[in-house]
């Protein structure tokens, strides 16, 4: 990793860790390097204006000063790449199009040699995914976000369709393919949906009555929430 790109996720880190801040240890574990080539950097972004705190002894280590702002972050060329790739490889996943327009406001801003430069490589990138329908999408998007019941047509591995009241709890990505799990009014019992069987999808005007994450059951060893 490239010491501009390391301190960018050094403090994207310190971000994320909030008031219990992160030791240089654990940073210099996290990013392979020495604790001494962490303390570097933590000085290069307090001269370039973060507003970094660090505390001494048990319980010390360095953090960002609550309500504190970090200067304007730049995107490499790569780290531009990486996005447009990563979400232009996943059409069919929950909210693909606001993140791809995030994206692109990111581009839109970079300084015109950065933005040539994500430009050439990105020409060098193709992808050909599946698309669901807008329509279905922007349905399961929205139940989501403000916990309304799915009205799903939907059609099972052997062929039988149905019409389904679901209660959306979760999105999940398995084997390449993206599943609606969810409280199933019909079946009174929690169901993962094939996103991609989802023949029609409306919200309706009725609320979740509240199911929970933790009704799914263990996740796999290697699934992650995206946020992690």
């Amino acid at each position: 990793m490239k010491r501009s790109e390391r301190l960018h996720a050094l403090s994207e880190m310190l971000r994320r860790s909030g008031r219990r801040g992160c030791t240089a240890e654990r940073l210099s574990a996290e990013f392979g390097v020495s604790v001494r080539t962490i303390k570097r950097d933590i000085t290069a972004l307090e001269n370039s204006g973060a507003p970094i705190w660090s505390r001494t002894g048990p319980g010390g280590g360095y953090g960002l000063v609550a309500g504190g702002t970090l200067p304007p972050v730049s995107v490499t060329p790569v780290q531009a790449v990486a996005l447009l790739a990563a979400v232009s490889a996943a059409p069919d996943a929950p909210y693909a199009d606001l993140a791809l327009a995030g994206v692109r406001k990111i581009v839109d801003v970079l300084d015109p040699a950065t933005r040539a430069r994500a430009d050439e490589l990105a020409a060098r990138i193709w992808v050909e995914a599946p698309k669901v329908p807008r329509t279905i999408r922007s349905a399961l998007e929205e139940g989501m976000t403000e916990q309304r019941v799915l009205r799903l047509r939907y059609t099972s591995l052997d062929g039988v369709t149905t019409t389904r009241d679901v209660e959306p709890v979760m999105f999940a990505s398995r084997n390449g393919h993206w599943y609606l799990i969810g409280w199933c009014r019909l079946r009174d019992a929690m169901r993962w949906f094939l996103v991609s069987r989802i023949e029609q999808a409306r919200v309706t005007g009725a609320g979740c009555s509240g199911h929970d994450i933790s009704e799914i059951g263990v996740p796999p060893a290697t699934a992650r929430p995206v946020n992690g």
